[in-house]
């Protein structure tokens, strides 16, 4: 009585999901792997930020001065010695993008279309390079720079193929994708190409070609508004809202 019971339910919701109130087709094992990648997406993104709010409001630096994203870097939040709460701010990075790796790798055991494949690796990619950079802070520096510069480059890669994905025309409903998807997606590729272009081009925003802003910590005096710093923020913001819209998609399978 019950496999009948459950196979009837998976009948029933497989009409739903042809219908068009769902996205796509999805068997009972591809719920429950949408489930999963939901949940360590999610606990993913609440990680980096719990440790994100907490190392922002206590940080000090050496000259008693709060922390402001226009002019203090990513690095100088998780530098020992430097911000009080490093060890919050880097364990977020450090736990929380193995969350999000776990969500890639579910997801792509759900894959609907061959371009997120490169997509969703690329991205287990730059979230390894950014748990890097939370386990080596600045302290540690070419280990944390080699976990910096993968994070931005392969990030980057993985928007431009999850861009590739958005645009191919299918006759399915696209599974990872939400409304607005497109436009999130081009400014991330707009945020991310200009942050690394800056990074090899000297404009007077960073030092004479050196990778990325100053050794990743800025020498005072610290100008008001520092912006390769600024750009690093913004980018790692843009990053972490498209892989929210990516975790949000997986949502309905959650709806049995």
């Amino acid at each position: 009585m019950r496999q009948d019971a459950a196979e009837n339910h998976d009948s029933i919701y497989v009409r739903k999901m042809t219908s068009g109130n769902h996205q796509g087709i999805m068997t009972s094992r591809e719920r429950k792997l949408s489930k999963l990648a939901f949940r360590f997406g999610l606990l993913g993104l609440v990680g980096h930020l719990i440790g994100l709010v907490i190392a922002y409001l206590a940080f000090s630096d050496f000259n008693q001065q709060g922390f402001s994203f226009l002019n203090f870097s990513l690095s100088e939040l998780g530098q020992y010695g430097h911000s009080q709460l490093a060890v919050v701010f880097n364990g977020g990075l450090f736990f929380g993008s193995l969350s999000l790796v776990l969500f890639c790798l579910f997801s792509l055991q759900n894959s609907d279309n061959p371009w997120l494949y490169p997509c969703l690796i690329l991205a287990v990619i730059a979230l390894l390079g950014l748990a890097i950079t939370g386990l080596f802070p600045i302290n540690v520096y070419h280990l944390h720079k080699f976990g910096v510069e993968y994070f931005f480059h392969f990030a980057a890669l993985s928007v431009a193929s999850y861009l590739i994905y958005l645009v191919q025309k299918t006759k399915q409903p696209k599974r990872f994708a939400n409304k607005g998807s497109l436009i999130l997606c081009l400014a991330n590729v707009m945020v991310f190409g200009l942050f690394i272009v800056l990074a090899h081009v000297d404009m007077g925003l960073v030092a004479e070609g050196r990778w990325f802003y100053h050794d990743m910590t800025m020498v005072e005096p610290r100008p008001d508004l520092w912006w390769p710093a600024l750009l690093e923020w913004l980018s790692l913001l843009m990053f972490m809202l498209w892989v929210f819209s990516l975790v949000w998609s997986q949502r309905e399978a959650r709806r049995d």
